[in-house]
């Protein structure tokens, strides 16, 4: 056990094969749905997502959904789709128009402000979110730099931090702390992208977290959208605090790259000697690293669709939407 008080489950997370880092969390007190969205990317090196890929969100989706059920709480720490479940179909998120409703009903909701330090398409898409689910939700609130409790256990949101450099214009995401009785802690970083912000780094280490999930660095955009000074701070902070966190859970952007793990070698070594680990979600859950997007050619290479699948996949986009993939 990391943990003794707090049951930590991550549902779907790029080693599981998908795009997504929602987990789910259980003290005494309450539970707690972490950001319950998933998503494919809809092209990768000219290729759209492998059967294998669809079989994944599709089995994701039925874990939120799962999961969902037993949560009080759900959290949003942006508005991109890997972090909340819309209202529109679509088999690449593995949505019907109503499968919001099963997410989010009778939930307490705590939200990324939707109007302020957002972005113009977060904040196009947070207006459409939350028109939707006002009147479904138990409770719906503004959760940045708020902090709630439930008995003896303390959630806590960041203020906005940047989703990667400070100048970036993907906008802010915020970073959840669940803390039970002031004794251990979890801390929840999506999409902070290293962290490549020295602000996001020092809100996260001054934290002190037992357990830290953590969004890495886009390394497979390295010398497109990821600069070489960029790489380097977010590998110097994610360094830091993989040696700060008990157990540090490395997520999201950095496992979209099948090299992921020669950019932390040094960090593994110095891990070891300070008794620190380091893992993916499916190697904290004890599975096999399943990393569909970042292997999809090779998945294409070895095991070729069906022709019916290719049909399904060429398909207009309002057609396939109509259409579930053959697989």
């Amino acid at each position: 056990m990391v943990l003794q008080h707090i049951r930590v489950i991550p549902l779907a997370d790029e080693s599981l094969g998908v795009r997504s880092m929602c987990t789910y969390v259980e003290t005494p007190d309450v539970k707690i749905l972490l950001d319950a969205g998933v998503s494919l990317c809809p092209r990768r090196e000219g290729l759209p997502p492998h059967v294998e890929e669809f079989k994944a969100v599709r089995d994701a989706r039925k874990k939120i959904i799962g999961y969902a059920r037993k949560a009080d709480v759900i959290t949003v720490s942006h508005y991109h789709f890997d972090h909340f479940t819309p209202g529109f179909a679509s088999h690449y998120e593995w949505t019907s128009e109503d499968t919001y409703v099963e997410i989010y009903s009778n939930k307490i909701l705590l939200i990324k402000d939707p109007v302020n330090n957002i972005n113009f398409n977060q904040k196009k898409r947070a207006h459409v979110f939350t028109k939707l689910v006002k009147d479904i939700v138990s409770e719906l609130k503004v959760a940045d730099g708020v902090q709630m409790e439930f008995g003896k256990t303390v959630v806590k949101f960041s203020p906005p931090l940047p989703h990667g450099p400070d100048d970036t214009k993907l906008g802010y995401v915020l970073v959840i702390s669940v803390e039970y009785d002031g004794v251990e802690k979890l801390v929840f970083a999506p999409d902070v992208q290293g962290p490549i912000s020295d602000k996001s780094y020092s809100y996260i280490a001054s934290e002190v977290p037992d357990l830290l999930i953590l969004g890495g660095p886009p390394t497979y955009l390295r010398g497109r959208k990821l600069s070489e000074d960029n790489l380097a701070k977010a590998l110097d902070n994610l360094s830091r605090l993989a040696l700060l966190s008990r157990i540090t859970v490395v997520s999201h952007h950095m496992l979209r790259d099948c090299e992921w793990k020669r950019y932390l070698e040094d960090l593994f070594k110095k891990a070891e000697k300070h008794r620190r680990r380091i893992v993916t979600a499916a190697e904290f859950l004890g599975e096999e690293n399943r990393f569909l997007e970042a292997n999809r050619k090779k998945l294409f290479e070895e095991n070729p669709p069906s022709e019916e699948f290719m049909k399904w996949i060429n398909l207009p986009k309002e057609e396939k939407a109509k259409v579930a993939p053959p697989i």
